[in-house]
């Protein structure tokens, strides 16, 4: 066996051991949204509302960029700010992000539950139900300047959405809009 392919073997199996590890850190895998729920949210996103707006788009969980990237692109005027604790999806939208030379992401490697959400104008987000309700609780407790939630397949547990979007999958997974403040 060459060096090469020890490096290879050696590049996967810690790739591999660290996923395993922040997954059951966790309590979940860094799974991509589908292409049909980004290309919702995507949607949701250009709404005149959302669109029009200044401050900051967050993306909580952010994973390996597929979401982040595109949004970065359709809104090259915002500010967007991601958050990612595993350390092999974050490096890797490390990585598209200076390989597309997308100025306007800035990807933190931290745990959104306990950064300052304060300044986000909208939140994009593809959780699972406990998460969601523990960003509910820390929204309740001071909800900033956030004027829209979306989130793929997972609700807040006590907040009405403004819209929902079913997808057109075996599952008609939902995709919530939820609007906080008037613009």
């Amino acid at each position: 066996m060459s060096a090469f392919e020890i490096a290879l073997i050696a590049l996967t199996l810690i790739t591999g051991m660290s996923i395993v590890w922040y997954s059951m850190l966790l309590g979940i895998s860094p799974m991509p949204s589908t292409k049909k729920a980004r290309t919702a949210m995507l949607k949701l996103s250009t709404l005149p509302d959302l669109a029009n707006g200044s401050g900051p788009i967050f993306e909580l969980g952010s994973g390996w960029g597929s979401l982040l990237i595109p949004l970065a692109k359709q809104h090259p005027q915002r500010q967007i700010i991601a958050y990612e604790l595993s350390i092999i999806p974050w490096l890797t939208a490390t990585v598209l992000k200076k390989i597309l030379g997308l100025n306007n992401i800035t990807l933190h490697r931290k745990n959104f539950l306990q950064a300052d959400l304060t300044q986000a104008s909208v939140i994009m987000c593809y959780l699972y139900p406990g998460a969601m309700a523990e960003i509910e609780i820390k929204l309740k407790k001071d909800i900033g300047k956030l004027e829209y939630l979306i989130s793929n397949n997972f609700s807040l547990p006590s907040y009405k959405p403004a819209q929902v979007v079913f997808l057109t999958d075996l599952y008609k997974s939902p995709v919530y809009l939820y609007q906080f403040k008037s613009p």
